[in-house]
């Protein structure tokens, strides 16, 4: 398969298939996605068996996800995907506030969460997030995110007190959705010494992943809408 080449050095299009069983939303989304030069569509479909065999075959970077899908819906999409293309990035795009698919999806290893009718402002902000590596959450559901974490750090964690300046901005920037290469270039610091705040600070904290970093930062109040 031909992946479209970026005009623009050192940065590659980002491949992302799109999945909803109503054509309307889906053409909306196609819209909202080709307008911008960082993404290509390579595929789409309407019904949850579709979806997962057209993306085990084409093998996108990031699919756009509905959860009410003909078939199988987006949670077993999701998670049937995933054991077979681990490195797909899945955006689930979705008219559910639900703590329970939140929940869910994050547990089974979905890149971000956004409702629909944030889609049009928020659409490609959440997937140059994922994109680079991040986790994006819609800001009307990061909550459910803190509910169901709690209020406190995560189990062992000793707070925000015991990190330097430096690995609690780290830890911020990281939590917000930047990759590696990114924190460094904002802070001013090389590759290898983000790798190494960000592995220290985690540590500290008791943190393993980058769904408790979040859920982290958002119960200290690290992350705005």
């Amino acid at each position: 398969m031909t992946v479209l080449e970026d005009v623009r050095p050192d940065v590659r299009t980002m491949r992302v298939f799109l999945a909803d069983d109503h054509p309307i939303v889906l053409a909306g989304i196609k819209a909202l996605v080709t307008a911008d030069p960082r993404f290509e569509v390579v595929g789409e479909a309407g019904d949850g068996p579709e979806t997962l065999n057209a993306c085990i075959r084409l093998a996108p970077d990031v699919l756009v996800l509905d959860i009410s899908m003909p078939g199988l819906n987006g949670v077993k999409v999701a998670e049937q995907l995933l054991a077979r293309r681990p490195s797909c990035r899945i955006l689930v795009l979705t008219v559910h506030e639900d703590r329970a698919y939140l929940r869910q999806l994050l547990k089974i290893g979905a890149a971000g969460y956004l409702l629909k009718r944030s889609a049009a402002e928020d659409l490609i902000r959440a997937l140059s997030a994922i994109a680079a590596g991040g986790l994006y959450l819609d800001p009307a559901v990061a909550e459910l995110a803190v509910a169901d974490h709690g209020s406190r750090p995560a189990e062992g964690a000793q707070g925000v007190i015991d990190l330097s300046q430096r690995e609690t901005d780290v830890l911020r920037l990281t939590a917000s959705g930047y990759s590696n290469k990114s924190v460094a270039s904002e802070l001013g610091i090389g590759v290898k010494s983000a790798e190494t705040y960000k592995a220290r600070a985690m540590e500290k904290l008791g943190l393993r992943t980058r769904v408790e970093l979040v859920r982290y930062a958002l119960a200290n109040g690290w992350l705005g809408n």
